[in-house]
């Protein structure tokens, strides 16, 4: 699961805690005695990595930093350091663990931005049963197809005809997905090509309700799923009864 990320801090620079130097706050060694500075919390996972705030990231640069970073942060490097640089080490290489799940997840990379953007999270209306209202109707039709095709097990039908009409119901939702994700491939490009700040924040509010329709949408995939389960349980206990 991702960690909600560090509130952003106030601060523009890191004082050394060796030779007092300041530094800036996406440095992670002082410039001036290159010991390791303790970790400015500042909630910038891009920063941290040192890649554009963008949504479209290279994967292959991105992986390439982060073995990078965790080189220079492992703690056997530190073990004879004194307690203060083996604790930066330790902090910088969780902190770049959680850094780089986030980024390389596509969908945590725009809840990130969300939070780094002062915006709601897409999670904070997770628990909630408002249908949205794009798929009203292919949440009606599914309810209904599931209520009939689970009177048809109770009734005995076969289990290939049951697994047929999932498979059916199952189409109008993949297709749904599908869509949701190419407009989140649009929107992210969208997003990273925009100048103005009012455009960018417009942009992520947007992918924002996108990623609530797509978390409804595998809520949807695994209710099918578990009826799958519902239908070879049932196959299950007649062979046994």
């Amino acid at each position: 699961m991702t960690p909600d990320p560090i509130p952003l801090r106030a601060a523009s620079a890191l004082e050394c805690r060796n030779c007092g130097a300041g530094a800036p706050v996406d440095e992670h060694f002082c410039p001036q005695c290159n010991r390791i500075l303790a970790l400015g919390r500042y909630g910038d996972f891009f920063s941290f990595l040192g890649v554009p705030r963008k949504l479209g990231l290279d994967t292959q640069d991105l992986e390439r930093r982060f073995r990078d970073l965790s080189r220079k942060f492992h703690p056997d490097y530190f073990y004879n350091a004194p307690p203060a640089e083996r604790l930066a080490s330790l902090e910088r290489s969780s902190y770049l663990n959680d850094a780089y799940r986030t980024l390389r997840d596509p969908a945590a990379r725009i809840e990130h931005l969300l939070a780094i953007e002062g915006l709601p999270s897409a999670k904070s209306d997770e628990g909630g049963v408002k249908v949205p209202p794009s798929l009203l109707e292919e949440v009606f039709a599914l309810n209904e197809e599931l209520d009939e095709i689970r009177e048809q097990r109770e009734s005995g039908i076969a289990e290939t005809q049951l697994r047929a009409r999932l498979e059916n119901a199952r189409k109008p939702i993949e297709r749904k997905r599908e869509e949701h994700e190419r407009r989140i491939q649009e929107l992210s490009e969208r997003y990273d090509s925009q100048a103005s700040a009012a455009d960018r924040k417009a942009t992520l509010e947007a992918l924002r309700e996108q990623l609530l329709e797509q978390k409804y949408i595998a809520n949807l995939l695994a209710t099918i799923a578990r009826e799958e389960s519902e239908i070879t349980n049932h196959e299950s206990r007649i062979d046994h009864g």
